[in-house]
């Protein structure tokens, strides 16, 4: 990975954690400081909690990646602790799309004159589980990779004791 491109990626990386902080921020104040433009009386409701949530995933998807852009600089992403952040990645996405859901579920009562946005959504919610699929054949990848390395290394061990 050139310098650009883990530049490039660590920028967006930070956009997206401010800009998710800062909206858990401002719910937050909104909450707290009693002008909430509702009339109050929920203060969390269930598009409140599930946003709330739906950030958190985003917040951990980011710092795993983050996590692993920092392995693949140094040059160790061909190990074992790589599995944690990217099974890190796959719970936030899966996680993601079940918030998705969620708001479908949320939303769907509204949609009765139009069911078909309600299909849609629903359609968003499975391609959000089939990216998390997608990282999912990634990690298998990752793991073919990591078991090629050990056996190399094991191999190189035994051909430098015979030598």
């Amino acid at each position: 990975m050139g310098k650009l491109t883990v530049r490039a990626l660590r920028a967006v990386l930070v956009v997206v954690l401010a800009g998710t902080v800062f909206v858990q921020a401002l719910m937050v104040w909104v909450l707290v400081s009693g002008s909430d433009p509702e009339d109050g009386s929920l203060p969390l409701t269930p598009l409140r909690v599930v946003t709330i949530l739906g950030m958190v995933s985003v917040q951990v998807a980011v710092v795993c990646v983050w996590r692993l852009v920092t392995m693949v600089r140094r040059g160790t992403v061909f190990s074992h602790a790589a599995f944690r952040y990217v099974d890190g990645v796959i719970g936030a996405i899966v996680a993601a799309a079940l918030v998705w859901f969620a708001i479908t579920g949320i939303n769907a009562p509204g949609q009765r004159e139009d069911p078909g946005v309600t299909v849609i959504m629903g359609g968003v919610g499975l391609a959000i589980l089939g990216v998390a699929l997608i990282v999912l054949l990634m990690r298998m990848l990752l793991a073919q990779a990591v078991a090629r390395d050990v056996e190399a290394a094991r191999m190189q061990a035994e051909l430098d004791e015979v030598i």
